[in-house]
């Protein structure tokens, strides 16, 4: 099923539409959606390499711009959307402890959460708005945490791409278990920042 499902990402990837799907879940992912723009972004850099950085330009973009709307459910809407969405990731009781220092570590939470660890950005953005974190800090640390995640990505697919491929290709249980445990540490540690 997982070589299936490897496959029909691969082929997804190359679909005159697939630019598109990219730019609507990197999106929807930073303000409620649960799956990363990376699901995507890696098949479609590895089916097409010479769209490497226009790929990681549109997963930034609109990753940052979901940010400002989930920044925005956080400022306006916490009771009513943002509770919900950080109920389901369990992040719900510890969350009025956390925002009471949330400002003084703002900025770098939303760099180091965003562009570094496999933790979800939608907590990030929507405890951005909720605590008023300076909406001008939280744009820019945005900007510089999403466009380092995305071009990272981007560009080690382009440099090792057929390597990577292959790689990927001949141990993908290997892949797919390492990654959900990269999720799984990214996960715990921020149930410790919290």
């Amino acid at each position: 099923m997982l070589r299936a499902t490897y496959g029909w990402t691969i082929r997804l990837a190359s679909h005159p539409k697939a630019t598109h799907a990219l730019a609507a879940v990197s999106f929807a992912e930073s303000s409620f959606f649960p799956i990363p723009p990376d699901t995507i972004l890696i098949p479609m850099v590895i089916a097409e390499r010479q769209r490497a950085w226009w790929l990681a330009f549109v997963c930034t973009v609109m990753s940052v711009l979901g940010g400002i709307l989930g920044y925005m459910i956080g400022a306006l809407f916490f009771e009513e959307l943002a509770q919900p969405v950080l109920a389901f990731y369990g992040y719900d009781d510890e969350f009025a402890a956390f925002a009471a220092t949330y400002n003084d570590w703002g900025v770098w939470i939303v760099l180091i959460a965003g562009g570094l660890t496999p933790l979800p950005f939608k907590v990030v953005t929507l405890a951005s708005g909720a605590t008023g974190l300076n909406i001008i800090a939280f744009v820019l640390s945005s900007v510089a945490a999403r466009a380092m995640r995305f071009y990272t990505v981007a560009g080690l697919i382009y440099w090792f791409g057929p390597a990577v491929r292959h790689f990927i290709e001949t141990r993908l249980v290997l892949v797919f278990t390492l990654g959900l445990l990269a999720l799984a540490g990214g996960l715990v540690a921020m149930s410790a920042i919290l």
